[in-house]
Order: C-alpha cells, then structure tokens, then sequence
C-alpha cells in the first residue's frame, strides 16, 4: 500500500481514499480467514460483509466503512512498522466489529444495516447470532496464528475490548427502560460499546510494530476519545441525519427510547422541553411519525444538538492531543487526523 503522503490533499477526499486503500489491502486476508468458517456460515458472513447476495449475485448495497482496520495500519506505520504486520489485527477487529453488528441489530431489532436487509432480517435471528458467534471466535483465531508480539498479547487485548463492548451493549439494552439516565452513565456507555474497540485498534497496531508502551497508551487513547466522538456523531445522525446517508430508518434511537447522548442530555434539562420530552417517551405505546417529530423539536429546544455537537468537538480534540503526544511518523499523522475529521464531521 502506497503510504498516506501520496493521498489528495483535501480532508476528506484524503481520508475516504485512506479507507479505500486500507479496503484493497485488508479484503485478500479478510476473505482468507472467512474462508475458514463453514460453508453454511462463511454464506451469512459474506452476505454480511455485501460480498454476494442471499442467492450469490454481486450486491448493490453499501459495504462498512472499515474505519477501525485503517486505525490499526496507519498506527502501525506511524510508529515505524510495516503495514503488512498490521494485517492480523485489522482483520480481527474488523471480524469483531462486524460481529458486534450482527448481534446489534438483533437486539435492537433494526432490519436494515447499510440500504440492505440486515443479516437476521433475511435469514433469521438464529442465523444472525451464530454468524456473529462465529466471527468473534474467528478473530482471536486470526490473532493466534499470527505469530510475534501479536500472538502473545494481541488475543487478551481484543477480549477485553470485547467484553467492554458486551458491558456496553448490556448498558444501552438496560437504559432503554429507565425514565432517565444522567449524561455521565451515557457517556460510559458509549465509551464500552464504541470506544473500547477503537481504543484497542489503535493499541494492537501499536504492538504488531513493537513500539514501546508510552506510544501504544497515547494512541490508545487517541482512539478511545475518537471512539466515544464517533458514537456520539452516531447519535446525532439518528435524530438530525439523513436515512440515506446512515443507511437506518430515520429516529430508530427515539423510537426504541434508547438513552444516547442527546437523548440523555435533553431529558436531564429539566426543562419544560425536557420534562415533555420525557412524558412523551415514557408512553408505554409506540412512537407515530407525528409523536416523532414531536420529540425531535424538543430535543432541539432543550439544546441537545449544540451540546452534543459540542461534546464531539471536545473528544476530538482530546484525541488529537493524545495523537500528537505518540509522536508519529508525520504521514501516518495526518492520515490518522483526516480518518478523526471524516468519522466526528460527516454528513452533519
């Protein structure tokens, strides 16, 4: 892969031709290691993944946006190693995070994932789970037989970043039935459920280059404040983006009276904006499109979009501290600063 410098020089051009790149590299060993899932299982992975279609034919839908690879190669490179190195650990944490979403939308009972049916929704919610299963494990698998540094620590890094993504995920299931829940928890939960992998994608790139453990703390760091700024983009675009630049229903997050960011801040306004907000998500009944749109004008009476987008700008430049303490090679910099503007600035 031709390094980060050669890339165009506008930001997000730059960090959507990184991801690009970082795809062409990762999708030959990505596809190797699902080759080794059974056949029944290696289909739903591959239907998963927008390689093929429920019958086989080429796919029409959107793939993933493969951010977390890309953080575990330019992290690599940035303290001196070799992409190739990196190439174990992108694709565990490309499986978990893939795993991780297959499991999502079962639990939220979303149907669509990026313009296409979700997994579970063309197969079943028993295929969903073991596919998820299946990926998780073929992750640690993948770090296991890559030898080195990685073999050695890279499989406890990644079980502990899932099972802060599985606290996390626990977290947001539990909230969805409490009245209110205080931004700090939020915050919390947001952190396990996104932050954790980021946070150790950043690190197992680190570690494949051996670099010392000042360097692999920062940018662990780093990712874990662009983890959290991600979530909380997320969260806006439930509310404020576009169907078709998420790739979900419009309002899955109000609808579900799930506790994100947002959601959390207005609620604990205690504003008359935030009090209706509440009594209106409190109805035991589900949300009509009127009752919607309804919540989304409170949400923005209370503030909860200027402070959101505010707490966003805030993590992202903790992470960008964090960034330029690791002290990386200057390309690897600046790829990994385009990949923090294009994850917290999109499509808002």
């Amino acid at each position: 892969m031709d390094g980060p410098a050669a890339l165009p020089s506008a930001p997000q051009e730059r960090a959507q031709d990184i991801l690009e790149q970082v795809g062409v590299l990762i999708t030959p060993s990505l596809r190797e290691a699902v080759e080794r899932l059974p056949s029944r299982i290696r289909h739903l992975a591959g239907c998963h993944f927008g390689w093929w279609e429920a019958d086989g034919t080429r796919p029409a839908g959107k793939q993933g946006k493969g951010l977390r690879p890309a953080l575990v190669v330019l992290s690599c490179q940035g303290v001196g190693g070799d992409h190739m190195a990196a190439l174990p650990a992108a694709v565990a944490v490309e499986l978990v995070h893939n795993a991780s979403l297959l499991h999502d939308d079962i639990i939220d009972g979303d149907r669509i994932r990026r313009g296409r049916p979700a997994l579970w929704a063309a197969f079943g919610i028993p295929a969903g789970i073991l596919a998820g299963d299946a990926l998780f494990f073929l992750a640690a698998e993948v770090l296991l037989d890559a030898g080195g540094p990685l073999a050695d620590t890279g499989p406890a890094e990644l079980n502990k970043a899932v099972q802060n993504l599985i606290e996390g995920e626990y977290a947001d299931v539990v909230f969805q039935d409490r009245p209110v829940v205080s931004v700090p928890d939020t915050s919390a939960m947001a952190q396990s459920k996104t932050g954790a992998l980021t946070a150790t994608s950043c690190a197992l790139g680190a570690l494949a280059a051996g670099a010392h453990q000042a360097r692999v703390e920062h940018l662990r760091a780093f990712g874990a404040h662009l983890g959290a700024a991600f979530q909380l983009t997320d969260d806006l675009l439930d509310v404020w983006g576009h169907p078709e630049a998420t790739g979900k229903p419009r309002w899955s997050d109000l609808a579900a009276r799930k506790k994100t960011g947002p959601i959390a801040y207005a609620l604990n306004t205690e504003s008359p904006a935030g009090r209706a907000l509440g009594r209106l998500l409190s109805s035991p009944l589900p949300l009509d499109q009127r009752q919607l749109e309804r919540a989304v004008r409170l949400m923005e009476e209370t503030g909860a979009r200027t402070w959101a987008l505010g707490e966003a700008r805030r993590l992202t430049d903790t992470a960008l501290r964090h960034l330029r303490a690791a002290t990386l090679r200057p390309a690897a910099a600046a790829a990994l600063t385009s990949l923090t503007r294009l994850a917290t600035e999109r499509d808002q």
